[in-house]
């Protein structure tokens, strides 16, 4: 728009600096208790990873997996997938549930998924 040019506004900055966590404090020690689970994001650029994700699912962990760059190699990620359910479903007795076109979530024994929760409705307790 014209008037946004000749007004030429201000960059805004922060008031406070902000710093990445994850990138000051990668191994940090986060306190574990009975019955808590970790959820881990991964995105899976080849088949490389899976190693990771299978690592994490042994350890009881869950894993949201995004595999939109995968998926542009057809044979390639047909051959993921079926390694996954191999050895997620097969050899640990886990899950993979499809959330949208592009993601799987990874979910060790013991866990499940819904289908159609999200045409639930639910009421807070309060």
């Amino acid at each position: 728009m014209p008037s946004i040019e000749e007004s030429k506004p201000q960059p805004v900055e922060p008031e406070i600096s902000f710093h990445d966590l994850g990138d000051l404090y990668p191994d940090a020690p986060v306190p574990f208790g009975r019955g808590d689970v970790i959820v881990h994001r991964a995105i899976l650029h080849d088949s490389s990873g899976v190693e990771q994700l299978f690592d994490w699912v042994a350890s009881g962990d869950v894993a949201i997996v995004e595999l939109k760059r995968l998926m542009q190699r057809e044979i390639e990620f047909a051959t993921t997938i079926a390694r996954l359910q191999q050895l997620i479903e097969g050899d640990l007795g886990g899950a993979l549930v499809q959330i949208g076109d592009e993601r799987l979530i990874l979910l060790p024994s013991g866990f499940r998924g819904l289908r159609g929760i999200a045409d639930e409705v639910f009421t807070p307790d309060y």
